[in-house]
């Protein structure tokens, strides 16, 4: 069978999980054709993606968060009025994924999370089945537990994951935990998926705290942590581009530009884990047993949710303050759930083969 994949640009988690599909897939002979990446003025495609996804790769304009002038909040106002004032160019991409879709002929047409691919396929009826994959779509399920109060942001959410799934034939809803659903339904609840790097990784317990700052804002948070606990190791990844490939402040200190391996590398040996609640680094550190602070960014209530149904899946634990000394806190309590996590993670291959072919 021959697969297209459509992948949001915002953050490396989407990308890591197509990268994993495309290796279950290819195990069985089948063919990823194209891969389209919306464009995202704050983030470059990495180079490990492009290095990594085997085929042809198009980068197209498509709708992405709006964030403050310190690159820490999301502003959803802001963001649905300059996706509005940018519609002819949106337009234009969907003209082009048609073109894509008439040349390859895929047999599946899968979207991680990516608005183009949803306004796409309800504009334009494909014949190719229309799967979606994305951890956001677990919302739909009975048992999910969400931030108290934000109404207006559940909403804006559920109307998010509405877009993405315009027309589907079936959602997949990345989970961290398993849950029972009924299957006759178009949504099914599936593991996470993650690299095989990731999972052929021995773990070690370092010396190092390792941060992942999807907005470069965060490092004020970090220096001010530094300068009081200057003993303390910490090795920070970002995509600053005025920075260059590894940035040491001193021997305590080190930021690095975004390099798949390198980050696994130090993820593997790290005492605990800083993000803002990304789903699939969560995923990676849950699978090699590292406790995990949550730091949702200000106004994005896709990772206010992920916060909390990680923590209720045994991650670590999350906060609104980009404050390190709660994760130097939490270690010495956290309890290892990583062989539970792994034999659910590692179900991924055969029921994602199932649900796909």
């Amino acid at each position: 069978m021959k697969y297209l994949f459509l992948i949001q640009g915002e953050g490396r988690g989407h990308m890591t999980q197509a990268l994993a599909l495309a290796k279950i897939l290819r195990s069985q002979n089948h063919e990823i054709t194209r891969v389209i990446v919306g464009k995202s003025k704050r983030r470059n495609i990495p180079q490990f993606f492009i290095d990594k996804i085997g085929c042809e790769l198009e980068h197209l304009d498509s709708p992405n968060f709006v964030t403050d002038k310190n690159q820490k909040s999301v502003k959803p106002f802001r963001t649905i009025v300059y996706s509005l004032l940018k519609s002819q160019k949106y337009i234009k991409s969907i003209n082009r994924i048609d073109e894509i879709v008439k040349e390859d002929q895929p047999d599946v047409i899968i979207n991680f999370y990516d608005f183009l691919g949803g306004l796409y396929n309800f504009s334009r009826r494909p014949k190719a089945k229309f799967v979606c994959i994305a951890h956001q779509f677990l919302i739909a399920h009975p048992e999910f537990e969400f931030p108290p109060k934000r109404q207006l942001d559940k909403i804006s959410l559920q109307m998010g994951n509405r877009i993405a799934s315009l027309g589907a034939d079936k959602i997949l809803a990345l989970s961290f935990q398993h849950f029972d659903y009924d299957h006759r339904k178009k949504l099914v609840v599936v593991p996470p998926l993650l690299r095989e790097e990731v999972k052929s990784k021995t773990p070690t317990s370092g010396d190092h705290y390792l941060v992942y700052m999807v907005n470069p804002g965060y490092a004020t948070e970090v220096d001010q942590f530094h300068q009081n606990n200057p003993e303390q190791s910490l090795h920070c990844f970002w995509d600053k581009s005025d920075k260059p490939e590894t940035y040491q402040v001193d021997d305590s200190l080190t930021y690095h530009q975004l390099n798949d391996e390198k980050f696994i590398d130090k993820m593997a040996n790290c005492q605990g884990y800083v993000t803002t609640a990304g789903f699939e680094s969560v995923c990676e550190a849950m699978y090699l047993g590292k406790p995990v602070l949550m730091v949702p960014v200000a106004g994005h209530y896709e990772q206010a949710c992920n916060a909390v149904d990680a923590k209720k899946a045994g991650a670590g634990i999350f906060s609104d303050r980009f404050d390190i000394g709660l994760l130097k806190e939490y270690i010495p309590r956290h309890e290892n759930i990583q062989s539970k996590f792994q034999n659910w993670a590692d179900q991924s291959g055969d029921i994602f083969l199932k649900e796909l072919t």
